[in-house]
């Protein structure tokens, strides 16, 4: 099962989500309005030349694994480690955030600006329309978005949690850890196995995950391209 988590993006963009995505062949990319990411069905051997009549000048996309060369045509924006983590802890026994609000349409908008103000990830408009998304809301009417955690990327028995962040002005208050606990028992409940992504330097992030009950996967390459 875990084994498809070694190739993720391609085992779901060319799967599950093939929907959301754009290309064929050996690379896809999620549509516009979606993350900007990309997958391929050899990490290491991008297809940039088919990727590169799927896009536009100047967009940018996440590319996991890859640790080649730059061609002709794109230049390499940001490099980082990233940690695939998986849940190995036991079921939560109650749901950790029932009051969570579930966000709808009229939500994105908010969830786009906290994306943005807390960078949790790539994120777009579209993304919430991929899964189950909860937030919290400085206001009881839906007002003022001031954390959020939902779903991305599935295949197999995979579901990923995904765009778990606090408002800066909110955090220290276990908002954020709720709401992953929230989606941890959803998801095992569907018989699911969560796991999620999370940059190797942020360090506290990845000791929060492993305390609730996430374990190490794997660790790769992830950068970000942009074609010029």
């Amino acid at each position: 099962m875990t084994s498809q988590l070694d190739n993720i993006i391609w085992n779901c963009l060319s799967g599950p989500h093939a929907g959301f995505a754009s290309g064929s062949g050996d690379v896809r990319r999620y549509a516009r309005g979606f993350s900007p990411i990309v997958g391929c069905r050899e990490p290491q051997r991008p297809d940039f030349d088919t990727l590169a009549t799927l896009c536009d000048v100047g967009e940018s996309f996440y590319l996991d694994q890859w640790t080649g060369a730059a061609p002709n045509g794109w230049r390499i924006e940001k490099e980082a480690r990233m940690v695939k983590m998986i849940w190995d802890g036991p079921a939560p026994a109650d749901d950790a955030a029932p009051d969570a609000i579930t966000l709808r349409p009229e939500h994105y908008g908010q969830a786009l600006d906290l994306a943005k103000l807390t960078n949790p990830g790539p994120f777009g408009p579209r993304t919430p329309e991929l899964g189950e998304y909860f937030g919290y809301f400085a206001t009881s009417g839906g007002d003022g978005l001031i954390a959020m955690a939902g779903e991305r990327m599935c295949a197999g028995e995979l579901h990923e949690i995904s765009g778990i962040c606090t408002h800066p002005d909110f955090q220290g208050k276990g908002l954020a850890r709720r709401l992953t606990l929230k989606l941890v028992r959803r998801q095992l409940d569907r018989g699911k196995q969560p796991f999620l992504h999370v940059m190797t330097h942020n360090a506290p992030a990845r000791a929060l995950y492993e305390k609730m009950g996430f374990r190490n996967y794997l660790e790769t390459a992830v950068r970000v391209v942009q074609k010029i």
